[in-house]
């Protein structure tokens, strides 16, 4: 297959189909190279692989077939020139900020991201002259207001994690590439079946594959989609070098997790925003946060800008930490954990996991409060979810 397939089919298509070059055995499903570097017909061949005058496998570390059929594959469905597949979604952010920053460069990010991306900001890449400003995700004049002259990359997750804020990608790109940075978006919330940043303008797209792509809680690894300028040349540049990279069997187990993705995204999504509506109905429950809701503040953009709501369901129960964890210590069925996009529904309390390395200052900041439960919803009858969680509301 060629690109001019790839132009022509669509998304399920692509997710089941893009990528694959069977071997000389005719297999039909994608194969596995577990190997860690690839044999050269003559030292001349070497020298041109190694020179890069000839292209083909050098070393696993930076090309292995498996992990390029993954990449490609990613990068047809986020309409990308190139997809660079690393170990973890936080290498994934590390290699973009190591590839395309340096020492005196600033990022505008959003307030509301996950609270390890603001440790390597502030903690890791501040250690290394990168300095890093937050505003509140939909304020778009806050975000204009805090770019500076030596501004190079606006950050942004959108859906936030974990009260499910919307960014406007169009407005944001455009406000991006006015005052000459780069917008990089991390679409793990929604995959590219319910949302495309690039096709919106955004520069670079981030995946933590561990979450929805995979689907099923099995693996590491994250991916950076965008140009081939930008992805296939910095970025994958320092993957070359610093090595973070996608193993061939986690690459195997994220295809077939594509090969699902839409109708998964779509079951997620409905499942969600059953859910959603019954909280919004609990008198133990203050508020609600999910954009398919029409009380979600950026309602009308998600319908605008996505295909579909999502699987992230956080709500705030009157009262405080005890009460919160009162509600998810007496579930019997939700899995007590801080990963999300699993088939399994799983649930946390942010304030005190993925966000707990943060200072009370940036949780109240960031709108993170003790009385917070964030779900992943799953797969499982929407019905038992409720029940579930139903338990845990009786004690307040």
């Amino acid at each position: 297959m060629d690109q001019q397939d790839f132009d022509e089919w669509g998304f399920g298509t692509l997710a089941v189909r893009a990528g694959q070059m069977r071997t000389g055995e005719g297999e039909q499903s994608e194969a596995i190279f577990p190997t860690s570097s690839f044999r050269f017909d003559s030292a001349a061949q070497a020298a041109a692989r190694f020179g890069g005058t000839e292209p083909g496998n050098i070393y696993s570390r930076f090309t292995n077939p498996t992990v390029r059929t993954f990449e490609q594959r990613l990068a047809a469905l986020e309409g990308g020139e190139r997809c660079v597949a690393t170990s973890s979604g936080m290498a994934a952010i590390l290699a973009t900020c190591m590839g395309l920053l340096k020492s005196g460069d600033h990022i505008v990010s959003s307030r509301a991201i996950f609270g390890s991306t603001v440790v390597l900001f502030d903690s890791f890449m501040g250690r290394f002259g990168v300095q890093t400003s937050y505003v509140p995700q939909t304020d778009l004049d806050a975000w204009e207001a805090a770019i500076r002259p030596n501004t190079r990359l606006l950050f942004v997750e959108t859906p936030s994690n974990p009260l499910t804020e919307i960014a406007d990608i169009r407005a944001l790109a455009e406000i991006a590439h006015r005052h000459g940075c780069l917008l990089a978006v991390d679409n793990c919330f929604c995959t590219p079946a319910l949302q495309q940043p690039l096709a919106l303008g955004a520069d670079i797209v981030i995946h933590s594959a561990t979450k929805y792509i995979d689907g099923q809680g099995r693996c590491l690894g994250g991916a950076v989609v965008g140009s081939e300028e930008l992805v296939g040349k910095e970025v994958f540049g320092f993957l070359r070098t610093a090595g973070p990279t996608m193993s061939p069997f986690n690459a195997w187990v994220f295809l077939k997790g594509l090969e699902t993705l839409k109708l998964r995204m779509q079951a997620h999504s409905a499942n969600a925003l059953a859910l959603a509506q019954w909280l919004e109905q609990q008198p133990q429950v203050a508020r609600v946060y999910y954009p398919g809701l029409a009380s979600h503040p950026q309602h009308a953009l998600a319908t605008a800008q996505q295909k579909g709501y999502g699987g992230i369901v956080a709500f705030e129960v009157k009262g405080g930490r005890e009460q919160a964890w009162g509600v998810i210590d007496a579930t019997r069925m939700l899995s007590i954990t801080a990963n999300l996009g699993d088939a399994k529904s799983t649930i946390t309390h942010p304030a005190t996991t993925t966000h707990g390395r943060l200072s009370a200052e940036q949780k109240a900041e960031a709108g993170i409060g003790e009385g917070l439960i964030r779900i992943s919803v799953g797969l499982e009858e929407v019905d038992d979810i409720k029940a579930d969680l139903a338990r845990g509301l009786a004690l307040i």
